[in-house]
């Protein structure tokens, strides 16, 4: 059967997930996954996976839930195909990260990891150096590096805007979207100048919520500890002739 992703706020308080899976099961559909994303302030988020045996049927499973007290949808997305549990893939992407033996292929695994992990619509690992580059990247429509590393210094700063002056659109010449957006370093780098690696993440439409920044900063440590532990890239020495050439 078809399965989708329902985000809801709800009560922080017993019974309240119970009245919303009665809901969900008086329109024939099941809940096979849930994930807290936030709790505070006597509310929660929480996403729940559901088994949904009519998918005409989704607009009734919404406002069934909606009938609950206190108890709003915050979003609705068809899971992926194949349904894998959240911190199962996270402690797959972190033994690929601990086993890694080449720091480009680890760049690489982080960058497509928690594009998958988190939905993204991109994801970018952003030298820091002078001028900034994209090192490695996921997704269609990226700013461009000058905008995602100054991103990146306002979001190590505490600056809480974008980047003054420089138009993320203009910057690619495209319709870019810029979503709701994370960041995270990858440490300093021999290879990337002695401002390093930055990880930016972006996904339009779905706020990232607690757990999830948690979740990108733990996953991120051990990537810059890892990547701090292998061998930087090495430039070719140029080949100096003979006296007999």
């Amino acid at each position: 059967m078809p399965l989708f992703v329902v985000r809801v706020w709800l009560p922080d308080r017993p019974g309240a997930l119970g009245a919303v899976a009665s809901r969900i099961g008086s329109v024939r559909a099941d809940v096979v996954g849930i994930d807290i994303l936030e709790r505070g302030a006597g509310r929660a988020v929480d996403e729940l996976t559901i088994d949904i045996e009519d998918p005409q049927h989704v607009d009734l499973l919404i406002k069934e839930i909606g009938q609950v007290d206190g108890v709003d949808v915050e979003h609705v997305r068809p899971a992926r195909a194949v349904l894998g549990d959240r911190a199962v893939e996270a402690l797959d992407l972190a033994a690929a990260i601990a086993s890694a033996t080449d720091r480009e292929e680890l760049i690489d695994e982080v960058v497509s990891g928690t594009a998958a992990l988190f939905g993204a619509d991109w994801v970018a690992a952003v030298s820091m150096a002078r001028p900034p580059a994209v090192v490695s990247s996921v997704g269609d429509d990226l700013p461009s590096a000058e905008w995602m590393a100054a991103f990146a210094f306002g979001a190590a700063s505490g600056a809480d805007t974008e980047p003054s002056g420089v138009s993320p659109r203009a910057a690619t010449g495209g319709g870019v979207v810029i979503g709701e957006l994370a960041c995270a370093s990858l440490g300093e780098s021999v290879d990337h100048g002695p401002d390093g690696l930055e990880l930016l993440l972006s996904r339009r439409d779905l706020p990232l919520r607690e757990v999830e920044r948690s979740l990108l900063e733990r996953l991120s440590s051990l990537a810059r500890t890892r990547l701090a532990a292998l061998p930087s890239a090495t430039v070719p020495s140029a080949t100096v002739p003979s006296a007999d050439a």
